[in-house]
């Protein structure tokens, strides 16, 4: 049979069991970005084929709708799926099988079973026997559908084992959400193109990003409640500090302040925790299912934040830990119930499904941009129009940043920039994201030289940040001002969350001019220094603080990253790229009136 170029007639070569009941990883008919994508394969019939959607898109619907359609027309004969861990291997198997593809999720060698189409498996898998994937894929045509592509490049050995495996197959489908790595290792089987700026980034062959998935109502929009707080704690040395978390640090302080608010003996995840669950109840009441989940950087914090989450809520939390036998037990169980919460470290940071949650606390020091995204993936999958979702953060730049970025598309960049000296105003802070990234990425025991002890966390609610906008004025936990956002129904159009948060923070600034100072519940700036910033007002300050700085540079004749670092002494404040609307505003002030001294 002849292929066919539309989607629409491919549809009808589907197993009869397609959709079936339509669960996780399949869908009744396709969305729009998945025809196109099917549509775009069967016209050019690629050999190597790289999808990135936003997680909660339907990456898997497509995939498999397309292995259908390859094994009916015999351009392959068997499918090997890989993903990044075995409890997405089985999600896969399951979700293939709903459409008529049986894949052994559990094959470790030898002949496969005549039942099977073909296998699943975990890139560590292919890792330690890349050459049993190899003798495989040449013996009979195949498709790989190599799930999260990202991961092949976790390793050196990884990388190299997907390519000896994978190099014969007829065709290989590469699936992401997040094209991105904080590293340079080349991705195998993914096309990198050079730039005008000599730089080679990833080439995605069909790209459906958050905005537009959110614009589609694919996917939930995500508002991101920001937290701040007084931290204590004592250094290695034995030196007690005191800091605010957000303020101006250097990287080590920010690091120590960081780890601090998230000690669950403090006051600071208490009082969060207890933010997000009130968050939940008023989500529940449109959405009654609604779940909620912690993030937590490793497994005695997870035991603890559960421990936490009883006492606040009387209801147990359920516990995910990686190297649990019955961690996919647990997710699956949870996924199926009506519990308010889970508690988990990493698994489900990425590729997990539990579509009902609604409400999360990012409660771990990763600060890459990748785990970023993919943890909030795990909340933008929408299931109903009107859907949000709410992410609790600690008032860190790095994550900030992310924040406000959710609608940016990002490819992986294999090199980094040739000149990152003085005349790069940005090189300061893309160096300190690089260590902070490698740090977090490599284990390099670097985190030992910061040994401290957590004395003492208080919470303060800072602000609401959405749609790259940011609302509201810091306040006391369990203040009315806090209630305001808290409060906000959890099924809204997007243009509706938006002027429902203009109005909070309108009413906010209104009740607080009505008080004496003493009385006033900001901890901060006054309101009239608080006004709703858009990213791209915020990007405008930035270019022109960046236009006033390289005109001072003819003028003075002092290097831009002099004249920079000579702003952040004089004004404080983080580099240009983390700064706020104010920290800007006072540098393009000062910056001008050193120009108008030297004339």
């Amino acid at each position: 049979m002849t292929t066919t170029a539309g989607t629409s007639t491919a549809s009808h070569h589907l197993s009869p069991a397609f959709p079936g009941r339509a669960p996780w990883g399949t869908a009744s008919k396709l969305r729009a970005w998945q025809e196109g994508a099917m549509e775009k394969y069967i016209q050019e019939q690629p050999r190597d084929f790289l999808a990135v959607a936003t997680p909660g898109a339907g990456k898997t619907t497509f995939a498999l709708t397309l292995a259908s359609w390859m094994l009916h027309h015999h351009v392959v004969q068997q499918v090997t799926v890989v993903a990044p861990t075995e409890h997405l291997k089985k999600q896969w198997a399951e979700a293939a099988a709903r459409i008529g593809i049986k894949l052994d999720p559990e094959y470790s060698a030898g002949p496969l079973g005549k039942e099977y189409h073909g296998v699943a498996v975990t890139y560590a898998g292919v890792g330690v026997r890349p050459m049993l994937h190899r003798n495989r894929v040449e013996q009979r045509k195949t498709l790989v559908i190599l799930d999260e592509i990202h991961h092949a490049g976790d390793s050196k050995s990884w990388g190299e084992a997907c390519l000896e495996a994978f190099e014969p197959a007829t065709r290989r489908l590469a699936l992401t959400g997040t094209p991105f790595r904080s590293d340079t290792n080349p991705i195998p089987f993914v096309t990198y193109e050079e730039g005008n700026d000599g730089i080679r980034r990833s080439a995605a062959d069909y790209t459906y990003g958050y905005g537009n998935a959110l614009a589609d109502n694919v996917v939930r929009p995500v508002i991101f409640l920001s937290y701040s707080g007084n931290m204590r704690w004592r250094t290695k040395a034995g030196d007690e500090i005191a800091a605010r978390l957000g303020e101006p640090m250097t990287k080590d302080a920010i690091s120590q302040a960081w780890r601090t608010a998230l000690d669950p003996r403090g006051e600071w995840m208490p009082s969060v925790l207890r933010a997000a669950d009130q968050r939940l109840t008023e989500v529940r009441k449109a959405i009654p299912d609604a779940g909620a989940l912690v993030i937590a950087a490793d497994q005695d914090s997870a035991r603890a934040y559960a421990k936490l989450i009883r006492e606040i809520t009387g209801s147990k939390a359920t516990v995910v830990l990686s190297d649990d036998t019955g961690a996919s037990k647990n997710i699956d169980d949870f996924s199926a119930s009506t519990d308010r919460w889970m508690v988990a470290v990493r698994m489900v940071s990425e590729g997990v499904d539990v579509p009902r949650l609604a409400v999360g606390v990012y409660a771990t020091t990763i600060s890459t941009p990748l785990f970023f995204a993919q943890a909030v993936g795990r909340f933008v999958r929408s299931r109903r129009r009107g859907e949000t979702a709410s992410v609790f953060l600690p008032t860190v730049p790095d994550l900030l940043s992310f924040a406000n970025e959710m609608e940016r598309e990002r490819d992986h960049v294999l090199d980094k920039p040739k000149k990152q000296g003085e005349e790069d105003p940005y090189a300061e802070s893309e160096k300190e994201m690089d260590e902070a990234n490698r740090e977090q990425d490599e284990d390099t025991g670097e985190q030992e030289q910061f040994s401290f002890e957590a004395l003492e966390s208080e919470a303060v609610f800072d602000r609401v940040m959405y749609n790259g906008a940011e609302f509201g004025m810091q306040a006391h936990p369990g203040s009315e001002e806090e209630q305001d956002y808290l409060g906000i129904p959890g099924l809204l159009e997007p243009d509706q969350v938006q002027l429902l948060l203009q109005k909070r923070q309108a009413r906010q600034i209104a009740h607080s001019r009505k008080k004496p100072d003493e009385e006033a519940d900001l901890l901060e700036m006054p309101a009239e220094r608080r006004p709703v910033v858009s990213h791209k007002e915020m990007m405008e300050l930035r270019r022109q603080l960046n236009g006033l700085v390289g005109a001072y540079v003819h003028q003075s004749g002092k290097p831009h990253g002099v004249i920079h670092t000579e702003l952040r002494r004089v004004c404080g404040g983080p580099p240009a790229a983390e700064a706020t609307a104010g920290q800007l505003r006072q540098r393009i002030a000062k910056v001008q009136e050193w120009a108008t001294r030297m004339k």
